[in-house]
C-alpha cells in the first residue's frame, strides 16, 4: 500500500521552531518517495523572500485562508498542522471534511493557554484533531491532564534534526573560517545565542549575563525580531541577524546561550548538540530533554542573570571536550531526523486507516 500523501501547514514561512521541523519532516519524506507538500497560512515581512512555500492568505484565519487550506486538505490524504497558530485553522478549515488532521505541539501549553476561556478553546480544537503528537513524554502528559485528550490519540515524536547537517567543526582551522565567514573574532571565546528576539526569548538576559564575563568573551546573537531596537549591545556582542544556515555559527562557538522564559524542547539545543556544542540554558518547558546537567551541559533558573553568569563561567573554564561529545552522543540517540521521521510515517499511517 501506497504511504499516504501528506499537507504540512505552517504558520507563515519564516525560519522559526516548528517551521523548522515541519520543513525538515517534509524534506525527509520527499526523500524517502512519499508524497509530501507544505504550504503557510499567511506571509511574514520577516521571511525570506525567496522562500519557495506557497502562501494561502492574508492572515491566518482570514476566509479566503481557511478555504484555500480546506481546498489543499483535499488533495492530501492527511494533514500536519505545525504549532500553536496553525491548530485552530485547520480544526476550522477541516471541519465536516474527510481529511484528518495531526497537530505538532511544539511549546509548552501551560504558557499559552494560561486562562480558563483559553484553555477551553484550545481544547476544542485539539480534540477534533485525530492525533496530537507531543514532542517530550512530559508534553504529552500535560496535554492529557490539561485538555483531558485519551491516550490513545497522543504520540510522543521528539523534535529532531538532520544529523550531517550540524556536523561539529573538524578542527581548529574550521572554526577559525566559520568565524571569518560570519565576521567574528578570530580570538576569545564566543557565546552563541539563536532565536527570535521577543520578549519571550529573553535576549536581554543574554546581554546582561555577558556584560559580567571577562573582557575576553564575545556573544553573538542570531534572529531577528520586535525587540531588535531596543538591545544595546556593548563592543564584544554581535548582532548577526537572521541565518539562513545556523550550523557555521555553531562550528565557529564554544558554547550555546538560551535564555527563554519558556520553551517545548528547542530545535537550536538539538541543533547545537549535534554540533558538538554545549549549551547553558534556562530550565523551563522540557529544556532538559536535551540538556543533561553536568553531562551536556548547564541549567538555570529563568530570569535569573547572575546564575548565568556563573553557568557560562563554569562551563568555559571547564573541558568543554567532554560535555560536547556527550551532547552528540545524546542527540544522536534521541533527536536524529531518520529515526523520528520512521516514528512519523508509522503514526501517518494510522491515521489514515481510521
Amino acid at each position: 500500500m501506497a504511504e499516504p500523501r501528506v499537507l504540512h501547514v505552517i504558520t507563515d514561512p519564516r525560519a522559526r521552531g516548528a517551521q523548522r521541523l515541519a520543513r525538515d519532516l517534509h524534506a525527509e519524506l520527499v526523500r524517502r518517495g512519499q508524497q509530501s507538500e507544505l504550504t503557510a497560512l499567511h506571509p511574514h515581512p520577516d521571511a525570506d523572500p525567496g522562500d519557495p512555500a506557497p502562501v494561502l492568505g492574508p492572515s491566518r484565519h482570514h476566509p479566503r485562508t481557511l478555504w484555500a487550506l480546506r481546498r489543499a486538505a483535499a488533495r492530501a490524504d492527511v494533514v500536519v498542522a505545525h504549532g500553536s497558530s496553525t491548530l485552530q485553522a485547520c480544526a476550522v478549515a477541516l471541519l465536516g471534511s474527510r481529511t484528518p488532521f495531526v497537530y505538532v505541539n511544539i511549546g509548552d501549553p501551560r504558557h499559552w493557554t494560561a486562562s480558563a476561556a483559553r484553555r477551553l478553546r484550545v481544547g476544542a480544537f485539539l480534540h477534533r484533531a485525530a492525533a496530537v503528537a507531543a514532542i517530550s513524554p512530559h508534553a504529552a502528559e500535560v496535554l492529557r491532564e490539561r485538555f483531558r485528550l485519551p491516550a490513545r490519540r497522543l504520540r510522543t515524536l521528539p523534535n529532531a534534526r538532520a544529523a550531517d547537517r550540524f556536523r561539529p567543526a573538524a578542527g581548529p582551522a574550521e572554526k577559525a573560517a566559520a568565524r571569518a565567514g560570519l565576521g567574528l573574532p578570530a580570538e576569545g571565546p564566543l557565546v552563541a545565542w539563536i532565536g527570535a528576539l521577543s520578549p519571550e526569548k529573553r535576549p536581554d538576559l543574554a546581554l546582561a549575563a555577558h556584560a559580567r564575563l571577562p573582557e575576553d568573551v564575545q556573544l553573538a546573537l542570531a534572529g531577528e525580531g520586535p525587540l531588535r531596537a531596543e538591545l544595546a549591545p556593548g563592543p564584544r556582542t554581535h548582532l548577526l541577524g537572521p541565518l539562513a544556515d545556523p550550523a557555521p555559527l555553531y562550528r565557529a562557538a564554544d558554547l550555546l546561550l538560551l535564555t527563554s522564559d519558556s520553551e517545548g524542547v528547542p530545535g537550536v539545543l538539538i541543533e547545537a548538540a549535534l554540533a558538538g556544542l554545549p549549551a547553558v540554558a534556562t530550565d523551563v518547558g522540557w529544556v532538559s530533554d536535551v540538556v543533561r546537567p553536568g553531562e551536556t551541559g548547564l541549567l538555570t533558573p529563568p530570569d535569573d542573570p547572575a546564575a548565568l553568569t556563573e553557568a557560562l563561567r563554569t562551563l568555559l573554564a571547564a573541558d568543554r571536550t567532554g560535555y560536547g561529545a556527550a551532547a552528540r552522543a545524546h542527540a544522536l540517540a534521541h533527536f536524529e531526523l531518520d529515526v523520528v521521521a520512521t516514528g512519523w510515517q508509522q503514526l501517518l499511517r494510522e491515521v489514515t486507516r481510521r
